[in-house]
């Protein structure tokens, strides 16, 4: 014959308590998860991994002996609930590390106020005193280079001749141009057995600040209106001239 167990009745009370907590839970893991109901959306917002051990405890503390807790039901919540967990701090570290490569793009674009920089092009933009620096890449070792200004309304403004050159980055200087004009120029390269030698233009500018205006910072450039990406510098050349 089996003897019933007698159940206090305010331990009765703290089982139902945590049942009705648990209850609440598995409602709220459940919405997480696709199901509708705002009342369970609410509690799964504010509801942590810690929050769900104490009910655990509790329920297994105060369950009824002839009707235990599902182990099963338990760990599927416990997993739902780790995961969301796992979720909000991936969240948080991706957070952090966009932040910290802001602050890096911010601190290099910062850094080039002040320089000369090149990107892709063959302008030039002349300076007050009328002179414009310039750039650009061999692709070789060149016997005679030759740099042709060409001025806005398509003229010759001057040529340079910069003689016998190496591979690899190569600057000139411009001058006598109209302070402001925008001139654009053109690279004859040959090699010593007279074939041509490949060159890469890079227009030239002198960077004045920083635009933080959009979703990345840009620079200020003299003698252009749009900025300029700091992604876009091929190369910096140094301090700016006068």
């Amino acid at each position: 014959m089996m003897t019933s167990l007698a159940i206090p009745s305010s331990t009765t009370s703290a089982a139902a308590a945590a049942a009705s907590s648990t209850t609440a839970f598995s409602g709220a893991s459940a919405n997480s998860t696709g199901s509708t109901g705002s009342g369970s959306a609410g509690s799964a917002s504010t509801m942590t991994q810690s929050d769900f051990l104490k009910l655990l405890t509790a329920q297994l503390q105060y369950q009824t002996p002839t009707n235990p807790a599902d182990p099963t039901q338990l760990a599927s919540e416990f997993a739902e609930i780790s995961t969301v967990n796992g979720i909000d701090q991936l969240n948080t570290q991706v957070g952090n590390i966009q932040s910290s490569t802001s602050a890096a793009e911010m601190a290099q674009a910062a850094g080039l106020v002040g320089k000369q920089v090149a990107v892709s092009g063959d302008s030039l933009s002349a300076n007050a005193n009328g002179s414009a620096a310039g750039a650009f890449s061999l692709a070789g070792a060149a016997q005679n280079v030759n740099v042709t200004v060409v001025a806005p309304n398509g003229s010759t403004a001057g040529t340079i001749k910069l003689g016998s050159l190496p591979a690899g980055q190569q600057s000139f200087n411009f001058t006598g141009g109209v302070a402001g004009a925008q001139y654009t120029y053109q690279v004859n390269a040959t090699a010593a057995g007279g074939s041509a030698v490949s060159v890469t233009p890079y227009s030239v500018y002198s960077v004045q600040g920083v635009n933080l205006s959009g979703t990345a910072p840009t620079l200020n450039v003299a003698g252009q209106s749009t900025p300029v990406p700091v992604s876009s510098i091929q190369t910096i050349l140094g301090g700016t001239s006068s």
